[in-house]
Parts: C-alpha cells; sequence; structure tokens
C-alpha cells in the first residue's frame, strides 16, 4: 500500500479517537491520563510515518521494538519510555478485543526497567496542622476545610475532587461515591462536611441552581489550578516545610491507613488502582517506618 503522506492522521484515524473515549467513558482515567496516552501514540504514529507505514495491520512487533529502542537512544526518560510502552499495550489490546486487528503485536513489548521509589508522605502531624489550618467560619473556610478533609479520608485525585457532586454524598451512611467506588468519609470528613453544606455552600452558590459540591465564587466547578492554590495557602499556613501536593496527600493517605493495620486489597479498592501491585509501595512504607519506630525504641534493638 502505497504512503499517503498527505492525510492528516493517516495510521491510527478514527482508532486513536475512540480508543481515547473508551479511557474516558469506560476506563474512567482523568483528562490528563488520557491526553499523555494520546501523546504517546501520536509520537509512535510520526515514527511509523518515517517507515512509510500507513496502516494499523503493516505494523509490526519488530517496529514497536524499534521505537522502543528509538526512544532509549533519545533523551528521553526511563519513568517517560515505560509509559509509552503501557500506551502501546492499552492500544493494542483495545483494537486486539475490539477485533480490528488480528494479533496483538504489543505482547510481550517491554520497557526499561523503572525502579520505585517511595512517594514523601505527611506525618500525621502534619497531616492535624494542614487540616486544621482553615479555621475560619465563613463560607470559604468552612469549602476548603472540607474539601482537605474529603481529600485525605478518601485518598481521591484532585481532578476527582473537584467534579464532586452534591448526590456523590450520603450523609446517612457516610460514604462518598467516587467514578463506581464507594468510599467512607470518617467522622471528621463527615463533620466539616455536615459544617460546609448547612451554610457555607448555600453562600457560595447563591440563587444558581447547581449540583457541584465544591464551588469556586462563582458557583463553578472549581479547576485544579484554584485548589492547588487554596492548598498552597494553608500549607504555608500550618508551617509545612514540604512540598505539598495533592497526590502527596493522597499518598499520606494509603500511608497512613496501611500503618494503622489496613489490608492492602482495600487501600487499592479505595485509590481505585487497577492493579493492586500499585499499592504494594505504601507496604513497603509502612515496614519502614515499623523498623524506624523499633529500632529508636527498643533497647536491644
Amino acid at each position: 500500500m502505497a504512503w499517503k503522506p498527505d492525510w492528516n492522521v493517516f495510521l491510527m484515524g478514527r482508532y486513536l479517537d475512540l480508543f481515547t473515549r473508551y479511557l474516558g467513558e469506560e476506563k474512567k482515567m482523568s483528562e490528563n491520563t488520557i491526553q499523555s496516552y494520546r501523546r504517546d501514540l501520536s509520537r509512535l504514529e510520526s515514527f511509523c510515518s518515517d517507515l512509510a507505514i500507513d496502516d494499523l495491520t503493516e505494523v509490526t512487533r519488530h517496529n514497536l521494538v524499534s521505537y522502543i529502542d528509538y526512544l532509549e537512544a533519545g533523551d528521553f526518560k526511563t519513568s517517560t519510555i515505560s509509559r509509552n510502552v503501557a500506551s502501546i499495550h492499552a492500544f493494542y489490546s483495545y483494537l486486539y478485543t475490539c477485533h480490528e486487528v488480528e494479533e496483538d503485536v504489543s505482547r510481550g513489548l517491554a520497557g526499561p526497567k523503572v525502579e520505585r521509589t517511595n512517594p514523601d508522605i505527611l506525618t500525621e502531624n502534619e497531616v492535624i496542622r494542614l487540616l486544621d489550618a482553615p479555621s475560619g467560619e465563613d463560607a470559604k473556610c468552612l469549602r476548603d476545610k472540607a474539601m482537605l478533609e474529603v481529600m485525605y479520608a478518601t485518598g481521591i485525585k484532585v481532578s476527582e475532587l473537584i467534579k464532586l457532586k452534591v448526590s456523590d454524598v450520603d450523609l446517612k451512611t457516610d460514604m462518598l461515591t467516587v467514578n463506581g467506588r464507594s468510599i467512607p468519609l470518617g467522622r471528621h470528613a463527615r463533620s466539616a462536611m455536615i459544617a460546609y453544606l448547612e451554610t457555607g455552600r448555600t453562600a457560595l452558590i447563591g440563587d444558581r441552581v447547581s449540583d457541584v459540591l465544591f464551588p469556586n465564587y462563582q458557583g463553578e466547578e472549581m479547576s485544579r489550578q484554584g485548589f492547588w492554590k487554596i492548598l498552597k495557602s494553608y500549607v504555608k499556613e500550618a508551617g509545612i516545610e514540604k512540598d505539598v501536593t495533592p497526590c502527596l496527600l493522597r499518598h499520606s493517605f494509603a500511608a497512613h491507613l496501611i500503618e494503622h493495620g489496613a489490608d492492602i486489597k482495600s487501600v487499592s479498592i479505595m485509590l481505585g488502582h487497577s492493579d493492586i501491585s500499585t499499592t504494594q509501595v505504601y507496604a513497603k512504607m509502612a515496614q519502614n517506618s515499623l523498623r524506624k519506630a523499633y529500632a529508636g525504641a527498643h533497647p536491644r534493638s
């Protein structure tokens, strides 16, 4: 088949659009993750165009291995290459499942081994200082405290937090529904939520009709950047020196749960991890914490 360089999207075409829609609607992935997959696959598409490949069925496993070699030879981080491999696996698995290709040529494709480092976390004392920082009774403080309490109580992502609806909160069962999974709120988050819903949210929404749980001053869905600024202001107020991000709160939630006896499978479900091995890192962190506590307290350690 002759190469058609004038095609706008000559190789993946509508399949890439269908795939990214599948990631959002079926796999419930965040927009940032979906765009990462699209960028990875677009880079592969560009590589294949240099090989004069214009049909998905013409791509071979050898082509994919050559592509990974190309990335390794270039100025790409190990983590970036590994993510590209994951994107390729997911795409071809989708195509094979949908019977668009006769063979999953990505099967067995491997990238460089990524050395997983333990994520930094907040101490429990630092968490308390952060959650106590919004101490006022005005609408903004009530909203901010509820947001921080919910993030630490549930371990949800910031992209999930800002999309929460009032209907996602069930104060009768003290559960929060996020992307199909139910997560306990805990008494502190519940208390903060009740205080916020009684007066704070009404003041922010005004006469507007909205189901957004944590709106901005316009009564609309808050942006990720908006929440980031709020978080940073309270980190400074709490006197915490660490670079605190929404992900750090998520890591702290998981690590503290496991340190206090929660099983890995339950934590994995609450985090929304598709692979329990992703959650294993928190178990290692808990073990390291126990070793340090033992070494510092046992007279014969």
